[in-house]
């Protein structure tokens, strides 16, 4: 089967809100993506040292792009509105930031809406300052948290009459509707062995975000494993993966960061990719476009090197 390709959408500080994202997701579906994505950031932290700094990666200092970040759910409304075709999709959201009941219900309104194209791509989040604004529990209970949105989450999308009951949250039998018109694929980012773990028990796949592919590939061939030694069929798990570009210009091969360097040399870095089993891509274009005509530009460029590369 084909590599699937998606693309990230305009939401930040340096893009028009709105005109931008409705003008990016048009010219995307109509070139031919396979889906387009919308993250979340709440907000951009001043102080960005001690508790404050993006503990992950490099410095600790949180990137440019997210600054001023448009709402995710306002903005996958917007464009599941302006197409008909491509899958919207999240990547990622962070449930632990929201009153769970309140999230299921918006994406289940957007995949009625959509007619069924929405894919729930969540994370557990590692923001102090995100957490301190605005999450229902401390960021300490991010991973309970999760999963109460999902347990949340699955009972709102079954069939009327939804229930639901645990120590924080009471629904007493009701229709809670529109039904999502097909079943929401949830993925989940993460790649610690309890991420993966919470993948096998309770997604449809693992949805990695910025990990050169011989590490996305060796830790999802354990995903699979972990399937397997849980008893769950393996094939009815997938991989999507959040793709960091870097500027898109050649650069020497010799210790080239993955996805860095021309078109050409990081269609090897998703050659590599789709070779370990991973079944669709979500490029960065915002990220590394000037603009948003630059950025419809290399939209349709990255595509046709794409499709002419067997991928």
């Amino acid at each position: 089967m084909a590599l699937k390709l998606g693309t990230l959408l305009p939401q930040n500080w340096n893009y028009t809100p709105g005109t931008d994202l409705i003008s990016a997701a048009k010219a995307a579906e109509e070139i031919g993506y396979d889906s387009v994505w919308v993250y979340e950031r709440v907000l951009y932290a001043q102080d960005q040292t001690g508790i404050h700094r993006l503990t992950e990666y490099g410095d600790g200092s949180w990137p440019e792009l997210y600054r001023q970040v448009m709402d995710p759910l306002v903005a996958l409304s917007m464009v599941a509105a302006v197409t008909s075709r491509v899958e919207v999709g999240t990547a990622i959201v962070v449930p632990p930031l929201h009153m769970p009941f309140r999230l299921a219900r918006s994406f289940a309104s957007i995949a009625a809406a959509s007619g069924g194209r929405v894919v729930a791509g969540l994370g557990s989040g590692w923001s102090y300052d995100e957490f301190s604004a605005t999450a229902p529990r401390p960021i300490a209970e991010r991973g309970a948290a999760l999963d109460e949105f999902l347990d949340m989450a699955a009972a709102m999308w079954a069939p009327d009459p939804v229930s639901f009951e645990n120590e924080r949250y009471t629904v007493y039998p009701a229709e809670v509707g529109p039904k999502p018109a097909e079943p929401i694929p949830v993925f989940l980012g993460g790649p610690s062995r309890r991420a993966r773990n919470r993948v096998v028990r309770r997604a449809s796949g693992w949805m990695p975000s910025l990990l050169p592919p011989a590490d996305v590939t060796s830790k999802y061939r354990e995903v699979l494993k972990m399937a397997e030694e849980y008893g769950r069929d393996p094939d009815e798990l997938s991989c999507r993966c959040l793709v960091g570009l870097g500027p898109i210009a050649e650069v020497p091969a010799a210790g080239r960061p993955p996805y860095t360097g021309s078109i050409d040399q990081v269609l090897d870095d998703l050659a590599e990719l789709a070779a370990g089993g991973v079944d669709e891509v979500i490029l960065t274009l915002p990220f590394v476009a000037n603009g948003i005509d630059e950025l419809n530009e290399l939209a349709a460029e990255f595509h046709a090197r794409f499709r002419a590369a067997g991928l």
